[in-house]
């Protein structure tokens, strides 16, 4: 079995323009957080008056002419959270659909149409801003419907396009696009509003997912055989690499599936990890701006740089864990515990140190980046497991997984709002605590009752000899 060389290949074509379409998804995503601090009267967050004792004004403030021209709302702190939380309702309906339907029709329209659809309501969200909180949540609600079905698509996809040695490369470049998108469009957002105004974050954004849809649909294809220019060589090497792997039976093995410990460790483990990822992806600008005093234009930056770091870690966790698979003869599931072992307790440890440091902000932001940065190592741990266990169904395992694993962004931000009322340091540390001890759970979890292995149920033929 000769590999064939990455460069201009189809596959990593297809990881570069799925990385892309991740970095839109989570521009379209995470640009609320930081517009909704501009949308909302200054004077409706009770919090100001609380933090001036909390720490100092530190702000050297840049007496930029700010545009203030958008329109304010009057939402209080719960109906923020509820603005937040309600793009995971929608989110959370499409997770296992997306993964039968990709099953059935194929990742590519799915996830071409998923990202389509988010970046058509996002351009809609001014508007429903405008005509009421009620459809504001509705718009959110319609675009976690859009993307729900992209991961589950996008797993789907990789089960035949992704050479088993390869796994770990070619998913995390195509999931760090997520990262990416969180790394630029936070300050970028941030810059938008302050220069322009906040309705312009959702243009631009939106716009550039419809742009991105014409290259998806022109230029992939759901499977190596259907490529247009795929050459000999990869598409003999693909599915040579894939042939042992994938099940030819048309129905879902839904018991033997649910019945599946290894299936329960990732859901346990992406459910935990989440936790710690939605309760600081939502409420860090929060944090930073009502204890640690950043301006919005800092504030912008520096929330990105946990994800800048997290984005680095991806990328270079991918290389590693495929290296140690191919060349060191480290079993996948080895691998898979070590990574995951190291990607949710380093940033619990961190998590939690972050906040002890009172005031000091070089050191909090310091160790939040460390924390999320170390949370990188997953996407080569549990968050590609379900490749491993089961090639053929990857899309609906990830639908199952990320269902549970959604839970966390539409709780999470919920209760840290409610422990947050008075925004103490000590309220803040009991959210930083729940979030840790969690992720100590899941990573315990996961080494106890994880597999590297295709798993029986997974395989062609299973219903005829299951001994």
């Amino acid at each position: 079995l000769v590999s064939v060389p990455a460069c201009c290949s189809a596959r990593y074509n297809l990881a570069l323009l799925a990385c892309f379409g991740f970095f839109l998804l989570y521009a379209l995503r995470v640009n609320l957080s930081v517009a909704l601090v501009d949308m909302v009267e200054p004077n409706t967050s009770l919090a100001k008056n609380v933090t001036s004792n909390v720490c100092p004004e530190h702000s050297s403030t840049i007496n930029a002419p700010r545009n203030t021209t958008g329109e304010k709302y009057s939402w209080d702190a719960d109906t923020q959270g509820w603005i937040l939380g309600s793009f995971f309702y929608g989110y959370i309906i499409t997770q296992i659909p997306g993964g039968y339907l990709a099953s059935k029709i194929g990742g590519k329209l799915l996830l071409g149409f998923g990202i389509f659809g988010t970046s058509v309501f996002t351009l809609l969200t001014p508007l429903a801003a405008n005509l009421g909180v009620g459809y504001l949540i509705a718009v959110r609600a319609l675009e976690g419907l859009g993307e729900g079905v992209t991961f589950p698509a996008m797993h789907s996809m990789w089960s035949s396009w992704a050479p088993p040695l390869e796994r770990s490369k070619l998913l995390s470049i195509s999931y760090a696009g997520a990262q990416l998108g969180t790394v630029v469009s936070l300050p970028l957002s941030g810059l938008i509003c302050y220069y322009m105004n906040w309705v312009y974050v959702f243009y631009i954004f939106g716009a550039l997912g419809v742009l991105w849809w014409f290259f998806w649909m022109c230029l992939v294809s759901d499977t190596p055989e259907t490529h247009r220019s795929i050459s000999h060589a990869e598409r003999e090497y693909i599915l040579s690499s894939l042939k042992d792997q994938l099940s030819t039976q048309k129905s879902v093995p839904w018991r033997p599936m649910l019945e599946s410990l290894p299936l329960w460790a990732i859901v346990v483990a992406h459910f935990s990890y989440n936790w710690t990822f939605y309760t600081l992806l939502t409420l860090l600008p929060t944090y930073m701006k009502e204890i640690l005093r950043f301006d919005a234009q800092e504030n912008g930056f520096l929330s990105a740089l946990p994800y800048f770091g997290c984005w680095l870690c991806i990328i270079l966790s991918g290389q590693i864990a495929d290296y140690l698979r191919e060349k060191q003869n480290f079993s996948t599931v080895c691998v898979r515990k070590c990574f995951t072992l190291i990607g949710m307790i380093g940033p619990a440890v961190f998590l939690v140190a972050a906040g002890f440091i009172g005031c000091n902000y070089a050191l909090a932001v310091a160790f939040v980046t460390i924390s999320t940065t170390l949370g990188g190592f997953c996407t080569s741990g549990y968050s590609i497991n379900h490749l491993d266990i089961a090639p053929s169904y990857a899309g609906i395992l990830l639908g199952i997984t990320n269902s549970f694993a959604t839970i966390p962004g539409m709780v999470g931000p919920v209760i840290a709002k409610n422990l947050t009322h008075n925004n103490t340091v000590g309220e803040w540390q009991m959210v930083f605590y729940i979030a840790a001890s969690i992720n100590l759970f899941g990573a315990i979890f996961f080494a106890l009752f994880a597999s590297g292995e295709v798993q029986d149920w997974a395989v062609s033929g299973y219903h005829l000899h299951r001994n």
